[in-house]
């Protein structure tokens, strides 16, 4: 705990490291920090406790030509906060902690999270068509949102970062596509991962459309998801290899200068042991330009998840955020969730997290 706080003071007091080293490379990256603290009930073997972590993540760009571009991501990270002593089914802060950067996907690599080379064709003034290929993360080419999709500026909780239905891999050998047009755009990743949860090697596929607008009301984003996966996940008696197949609808709008809201919504098969079916969300997002803080916001959010075929009946999953912006680096956080798990035979966990958290970024 005394080790979590010290890192905080120590990110409030960092300095904007990253630079452009010359027109081709450029290094930056994030240094963050959180404590949480847990009040649960109905948690036999979970106890009411507080514990901190601090991720921090480099990155290195090159840019040979204005078409071609080299990304490296590393992780570190110190502690694993409240995700090995929560009694709740979703993760309270969805950030890369101390267990997830290392073996990652069961490959016995450290670390290193993605490393990618990307080139981009330009076949008009508003026509782009991107690959990329090597270490890839699925979450950079789908299910994007503006309000909901990033662990260390908005939600902490998993369920509110991505639908947890829909399975997106991360930090393994992948294939990815993008395609612009205008209004439009289309991502495409066919990923090979070493590992799943059964100990088999998988290959997962994932497809989206996303519309963009941009009217009197503000800027919006429409998108479809499409996910699947080869035969190699355990159906719920263990007793034969099953794909698993996933659809999700993610929409965000901004209505005027200072209010956005946000929907997710979706389902997934349920051949494939998997904990959840259904889940549906949404929230708000509230911009500080309203009491004169531009740089700040507020976001408050709710998720409502339908059990699958193994345990869990049902989940809902309530978070809310203010974030204060200091300066251009820093980023400070009070958050505050609340979880509650059903199972098919009996009530399950419940409870609140309170955190705070700081991201500085350079």
């Amino acid at each position: 705990m005394q080790a979590a706080k010290v890192l905080i003071c120590n990110l409030l007091a960092t300095p904007a490291l990253g630079y452009d080293i010359n027109e081709q490379l450029a290094i930056a990256g994030l240094l963050a920090g959180a404590i949480q603290c847990q009040n649960v009930t109905n948690a036999p073997g979970f106890s009411d406790t507080c514990a901190g972590a601090a991720p921090f993540q480099p990155t290195m760009r090159f840019r040979p030509t204005r078409t071609d571009e080299l990304f490296i991501k590393f992780g570190f990270a110190a502690g694993n906060g409240l995700n090995e002593k929560s009694p709740f089914e979703n993760a309270p802060w969805a950030a890369d902690l101390e267990d997830g950067v290392k073996n990652i996907n069961g490959s016995n690599r450290d670390y290193l999270l993605t490393a990618w080379y990307k080139h981009t064709f330009s076949t008009g003034d508003d026509h782009r068509l991107r690959t990329s290929l090597g270490i890839i993360d699925a979450t950079d080419y789908l299910d994007e949102n503006a309000y909901a999709n990033d662990e260390y500026t908005q939600f902490m909780n998993a369920t509110l970062t991505n639908g947890p239905n829909v399975f997106l891999p991360s930090y393994d050998w992948g294939f990815a596509l993008e395609w612009n047009d205008r209004s439009w755009s289309f991502s495409g990743v066919l990923m090979e991962i070493n590992e799943n949860d059964d100990g088999n090697n998988y290959s997962f596929y994932g497809l989206q459309a996303s519309y963009r607008v941009n009217n009197r009301l503000g800027a919006g984003h429409y998108r479809v998801i499409l996910t699947g996966s080869s035969e190699d996940f355990l159906n719920p008696a263990g007793t034969q290899l099953e794909e698993r197949v996933s659809n999700l609808y993610s929409f965000d709008q901004a209505f005027g200068d200072i209010i956005g809201g946000w929907v997710r919504f979706g389902w997934q098969s349920e051949e494939a042991a998997i904990n959840y079916h259904g889940i549906f969300s949404g929230g708000i997002d509230i911009k500080g330009t309203a009491w004169g803080r531009h740089g700040d916001n507020i976001g408050i959010g709710y998720a409502y998840l339908t059990g699958g075929n193994l345990g869990i009946d049902k989940t809902n999953v309530a978070e809310a955020y203010y974030r204060w912006q200091l300066g251009r680096t820093i980023g400070l956080t009070a958050d505050i969730q609340f979880q509650h798990d059903s199972y098919k035979l009996g009530e399950g966990p419940r409870g609140w997290i309170a955190s705070v958290r700081a991201v500085a970024g350079f």
